[in-house]
């Protein structure tokens, strides 16, 4: 006969240690201005956002370009150096600290996942990583980074690659795992970097 398994209680799932960060007003009022004027793609205007993100506890510098469609989970985790472009619907899941340094470029639909779940163990506890996007880093087109990497100096994870792992500074990244596949060199024209991102 076989054993019956053991019934997991769902109602045992508890994430209330997690450190969010704010309180539940705060987390209440971002989650409405994050839908009504980052995530709504109806919303075209960009110069608002970084005073609105600073209004939540934010570090933002100058220059920064926030296209629509971006969702932001925790603003008072968020630090963004100078002339930063973030293009539409990137995900910026930062339980945790991210830190993005000047002259980083985020494009469309890439997502940084700074949390996940401990699958090991059956309460399912919340497991968070810092983020720190080093200056003149790419993340291209739906490119996916985990929680606990630096992506060095201008180092550029390549479109659709996912990385877990650290990416050394001025190298290409493609794959999932990302791999490396070359270097990357500023000023070069050779055709080939903007179909990379």
């Amino acid at each position: 006969m076989i054993q019956e398994r053991q019934r997991v209680d769902l109602s045992r799932f508890d994430n209330s240690s997690f450190p969010r960060g704010a309180g539940f007003i705060k987390e209440a009022l971002w989650y409405f201005t994050n839908a009504l004027f980052f995530i709504n793609p109806l919303f075209p205007f960009r110069s608002p956002k970084p005073a609105l993100l600073r209004l939540f506890g934010a570090k933002v510098g100058k220059g920064v370009v926030i296209h629509p469609g971006v969702n932001i989970k925790f603003p008072w985790k968020l630090e963004i150096g100078d002339h930063v472009w973030i293009g539409q619907r990137v995900w910026l899941d930062n339980l945790d600290r991210l830190t993005i340094h000047s002259h980083v470029v985020i494009s469309q639909g890439a997502m940084l996942i700074l949390g996940s779940h401990d699958y090991r163990k059956v309460d399912y506890p919340t497991l968070t990583g810092p983020i720190t996007l080093e200056e003149g880093s790419w993340i291209g087109t739906g490119a996916i980074v985990l929680g606990g990497v630096t992506v060095r100096t201008h180092a550029l994870l390549a479109a659709g690659s996912v990385t877990g792992k650290d990416l050394k500074a001025y190298t290409i990244y493609r794959g999932n795992p990302a791999q490396p596949v070359r270097e990357r060199v500023i000023g070069a024209d050779d055709g080939n970097e903007e179909a990379e991102a």
